[in-house]
Order: structure tokens, then sequence, then C-alpha cells
């Protein structure tokens, strides 16, 4: 459990940062138009992370060897139910909602990834 509260903290922070960045840059009230808040993003992506971490530490318990390739699936899954959750966006052309997802996207890419290379290293 200590991993998802790993997650938890990093999502948080990185929700701050990019939240206080887009209030520096005056870009807020822009987001309010968004077809996806980035609020339900960061939602969509915390709820998926929780439960990327959580299978993985229970693939963990059963077998090690099997930790790297669930990821690749597990990831896999994740980027098709966000292609299909910006896909409005893409179509629309919002430019800068797009950059925004895919900002989000690539935070728990690079959250998840770490805390799968210490479950991993463990």
């Amino acid at each position: 459990m200590a991993r998802i509260g790993e997650l938890l903290v990093a999502a948080s922070i990185a929700l701050a940062i990019h939240f206080g960045i887009l209030h520096f840059a005056g870009r807020w009230e822009e987001t309010r138009e968004f077809i996806r808040l980035p609020e339900t993003v960061y939602t969509f992506f915390g709820i998926c992370s929780v439960l990327i971490i959580g299978i993985l530490l229970r693939i963990r318990k059963r077998n090690i060897d099997s930790v790297g390739q669930a990821f690749l699936l597990l990831t896999c899954i994740k980027a098709g139910a966000a292609y299909l959750m910006v896909r409005p966006a893409l179509e629309a052309g919002h430019e800068f909602e797009k950059l925004n997802f895919f900002i989000v996207f690539a935070i728990f890419l690079a959250i998840e990834t770490v805390i799968s290379i210490r479950i991993l290293n463990k």
C-alpha cells in the first residue's frame, strides 16, 4: 500500500504544479471550456494508475517475472481508454486541450513507470 501512497502524493504534487502553471500563465479560464475538464482528466488517470499499481502489486506476490509484461499490457489498455476519452477534443481540434491531456498522460505514465521499477527492484 505504500506504493499507492507514493502514487497519490506524486499525483497531488503534479496536479498542484500543473494548476499553478495554468493560473500563473492566465490560461485557467480557458480550461473551463474544455470538453474534458482538467479535474476529470486527473481523476481518470488517477483511478487508472491506482488500479494498475494495485494489480502489479498482486501479480508481484504470485510471480514477479510477470510484472513487466502486466505493466505493458495494462498501460496499453489505459492508453486505449485515454484515446477514447480525448477523441472528442482531437476531432474538435482543441490544441490547448490536447496539449494538457497529453501532459497529464505523460505525468502519470512517468509516475507509474517509476513505481513499477521500484516494485521490480524490491
